[in-house]
C-alpha cells in the first residue's frame, strides 16, 4: 500500500507557476535528500576554502582635517580700505571639507609613494604600477563623518604590524602631501597676494626707469602742488578699481548675475570709473609750470604710473604680510587622534559570513535543480516535448556528419 503511495507521489507533477505553497512544500519535501545534500556539500566546500583563505588584518587610524574659522589676517582685513579688504575676504576664504582630504588621501601622489616606500609592486607580485594602485586601493578604506568632519583610514595587510604601518604611513603621506599644496586659507592668501606683489614690483621698477629715462632726455620739467595731488588721487583711485576687478572676478566664480553683493560692488566698480574719468580729464595744461605742455603732460602721466603702482605695492605689501603671519601662527593641517596599533584580531576573511552565504546559495541551487529535474521528467513523458528535447540535444551535442 505505501508502495503504490510512494509511487503515485514520484509520478506526481510538480507545482505548476501558480500553486499554493503546500504544493511548493510537497515537491521539496519529495526533493528533500537531494536539496540537504546539495546543501551540505556547499556548505562544508565553504568551510574548507574559508579556513584556506589567508587571514587578513586591518589597521586603523583616525585623524581631523582642520577646521574652518575666521583667522587673525581675515579679521584685520576689513581694517584696510580701498575695497582689499572685500578682496581678500569674498575671493580668498575657502571652505576646509573632509572629503577634501579624502580625495587627496586617494589621489595617485599618496598611492606612489606608499608603493615606492613599502616595496608593494614586489608585495603585490604585480609588474604594472597601475595594477599595484589597484590593489592598494582595494585594500584601503577612507570614511568620512559628515557632522565631525573625522576621517576614519583603514588599511588591510596579511600581517597586523604591515597593517599598523599603512595606516599611519597614509597620514604621514598626507601632510607631505598638503605642505606642497596651499589649501589652507593663509597659505591661500600668502600665495596669492605673493603673485600680485611681484607683478606690481615689477611694474614700479619699469614705471620708475621711464620717469628716469624722461627726466634725464627731457630736462626735469616740474608740477605744481595741486598738479601732484591730483596725480595721487587718480593713482589711488586707479588702485582702488584695480582690487574692486580683482575682487568682482572672483566673485563670479561663484555668485550669479543676480546676486546683490556681486550687483553692490559693481555698481562702486562704476562710480570709482566715472570718478577717474573725470579727475584724469580735468587736469589742466596750466599745471605744468616749466619746459611746455607737451613735456609737461609727459611727466604728469610717467609720474603717475608710478604713484599708482606705489599705491598698488604698498597695499599689496600689507596683505601679503598679514598673510604670512596669519600662516606662521597656523595649527598642524591634520591632527592624529588615533594612531593605528598592530590589531589583534584577524578582520577576515568571514568565515562565518561565507559558509552562511555558500549555505543559502546552495539550497537555492539544489531547489531549482529539483525544478529542472522534474520539468525534464515531464517532458520525457510528452512525445511532443521529448521531440523538441532531441532536437535541442542534437543541436547542441551531436556532431554533424
Amino acid at each position: 500500500m505505501s508502495t503504490d503511495l510512494d509511487h503515485s507521489q514520484s509520478d506526481s507533477p510538480g507545482p505548476t507557476l501558480g500553486g499554493s505553497a503546500l504544493e511548493y512544500l510537497i515537491f521539496v519535501g519529495r526533493h528533500k535528500r537531494m536539496i540537504a545534500s546539495w546543501t551540505v556539500a556547499t556548505s562544508v566546500a565553504a568551510l574548507v576554502v574559508s579556513f584556506l583563505l589567508p587571514s587578513t588584518f586591518t589597521g586603523v587610524t583616525r585623524i581631523l582635517p582642520p577646521q574652518q574659522g575666521q583667522s587673525t589676517a581675515a579679521m584685520m582685513l576689513g581694517q584696510i580700505g580701498g575695497g582689499f579688504g572685500g578682496l581678500a575676504g569674498a575671493a580668498l576664504g575657502i571652505k576646509y571639507s573632509s572629503d577634501l582630504y579624502v580625495a587627496m588621501l586617494k589621489s595617485d601622489t599618496v598611492a606612489d609613494a606608499l608603493i615606492e616606500r613599502f616595496k608593494l609592486m614586489e608585495l603585490y607580485d604585480e609588474k604594472d604600477l597601475v595594477d599595484a594602485r589597484k590593489r592598494l586601493a582595494k585594500d584601503s578604506r577612507f570614511l568620512s563623518d559628515k557632522s565631525s568632519g573625522i576621517i576614519v583610514i583603514q588599511a588591510d595587510a596579511r600581517a597586523p604590524a604591515r597593517a599598523a604601518e599603512l595606516a599611519n604611513a597614509y597620514v604621514e603621506e598626507l601632510h607631505k602631501l598638503t605642505n606642497t599644496l596651499a589649501i589652507s586659507e593663509a597659505a591661500q592668501r600668502r600665495a596669492f597676494f605673493e603673485r600680485e606683489l611681484q607683478q606690481t614690483k615689477e611694474k614700479l621698477a619699469d614705471a620708475e626707469v621711464k620717469l628716469r629715462e624722461a627726466i634725464a632726455s627731457g630736462g626735469l620739467v616740474s608740477v605744481d602742488a595741486q598738479g601732484r595731488a591730483t596725480v595721487e588721487t587718480v593713482a589711488r583711485l586707479r588702485a582702488q578699481i584695480s582690487a574692486k576687478e580683482i575682487q568682482i572676478g572672483a566673485m563670479k566664480a561663484y555668485a550669479t548675475p543676480s546676486n546683490p553683493d556681486l550687483q553692490r560692488a559693481e555698481r562702486e566698480l562704476s562710480a570709482m570709473r566715472q570718478e577717474l574719468s573725470r579727475l584724469e580729464s580735468g587736469v589742466p595744461a596750466g599745471d605744468v609750470a616749466v619746459g611746455g605742455d607737451a613735456r609737461g603732460m609727459g611727466n604728469i602721466r610717467l609720474l603717475r604710473e608710478v604713484k599708482y603702482n606705489e599705491v598698488m605695492f604698498e597695499q599689496l605689501a600689507k596683505l601679503f604680510e598679514l598673510a604670512r603671519v596669519d600662516e606662521a601662527k597656523e595649527a598642524p593641517l591634520v591632527q592624529v587622534m588615533d594612531r593605528a596599533v598592530p590589531p589583534k584580531k584577524k578582520s577576515g576573511p568571514k568565515r562565518g559570513l561565507i559558509v552562511a552565504a555558500a549555505t543559502v546559495g546552495g539550497f537555492i541551487a539544489a531547489v531549482l535543480a529539483a525544478f529542472a529535474s522534474n520539468a525534464l521528467d515531464d517532458a520525457r513523458q510528452d512525445p511532443v516535448r521529448q521531440g523538441r528535447l532531441d532536437a535541442v540535444r542534437a543541436a547542441w551535442w551531436r556532431r554533424k556528419r
